[in-house]
């Protein structure tokens, strides 16, 4: 396990204890599908006793599409919360188990559930942004740029504006055909198959006609090389079509950083996010 997973288990322990006094009303293990299944399971955060609609932001986690849980990012459920925004963090099934489409549609299912739902938790089901860091970017992203997803669910897309936090995976035709064949390599191909065409389908880039809605992007300035070449293309790809889009590289930060920094509500990328929410009218 690394030090960085075993950080956000603590601040995940820590959470339960403190989240009592935080003026934050946390309703936890909902499932947004018709079967009982963990990994079909959110949680919503909004502030106790406020009468508001609020603005909504879904949260995908990130973990190479293989790991990762909603309840680990408690704190950014919290942070949001408190700053009048009703969050939801969500599971969706991990590989070996499932594919990428697999986890797409789950996406695409937690995102009709709080349209259908989050009225009742204070929150505009008129005004839902997704944001994603690492996996959950690309999840994010692939939902909104592949009409397929929310057509399956049978919604047309909700989405306001997306929030992408170091998004890894784009472009996996890209990735895949020229990354060093290494752990990491041969773990995607759980996910995404040795198909070329596969890779293809999984990469929004190859979508980005169909993105009309506005976009939040970061990467760290010590991230993964990918990521930098990738978020950078997809800003300039939206920003050559005049959709709106604004990119911030954040100094120092490596691809776990851009996360966890998050941790404090004092983080300035709250502001970022508020900035941009109150900007999509």
């Amino acid at each position: 396990m690394t030090a960085a997973r075993i950080c956000l288990m603590l601040f995940a322990f820590i959470g339960q204890l403190a989240a009592a006094s935080a003026h934050v009303k946390v309703a936890k293990d909902i499932n947004y599908t018709v079967n009982n299944d963990v990994r079909r399971q959110l949680n919503v955060y909004c502030k106790s006793g406020d009468q508001q609609t609020k603005d909504v932001v879904i949260f995908i986690h990130g973990g190479s599409w293989s790991s990762g849980r909603k309840d680990i990012y408690w704190w950014l459920g919290r942070n949001f919360a408190r700053k009048g925004v009703v969050a939801v963090t969500i599971n969706y099934g991990l590989a070996p188990d499932s594919k990428y489409p697999q986890m797409a549609t789950d996406c695409a299912n937690a995102v009709k559930w709080v349209t259908e739902n989050i009225n009742r938790y204070g929150g505009n089901p008129a005004r839902i942004f997704l944001m994603g860091h690492s996996a959950g970017g690309h999840l994010a992203e692939l939902i909104n740029a592949d009409p397929r997803y929310f057509a399956a669910a049978g919604i047309k897309n909700p989405i306001k504006g997306l929030i992408l936090d170091d998004p890894f995976g784009l472009d996996m035709h890209e990735y895949m055909r020229t990354a060093e064949k290494d752990n990491s390599y041969f773990d995607f191909l759980r996910t995404f198959s040795t198909n070329m065409d596969t890779w293809t389908a999984a990469s929004p880039l190859h979508y980005i006609a169909n993105i009309k809605n506005p976009h939040l992007l970061w990467y760290g300035a010590k991230t993964y090389p990918a990521i930098q070449i990738q978020t950078k293309r997809l800003y300039e790809q939206l920003a050559a079509r005049n959709t709106p889009v604004k990119l911030e590289v954040i100094p120092r930060k490596k691809h776990v950083g851009m996360i966890t920094q998050m941790i404090f509500g004092c983080s300035k990328r709250y502001a970022d996010i508020l900035e941009f929410l109150a900007s999509c009218k």
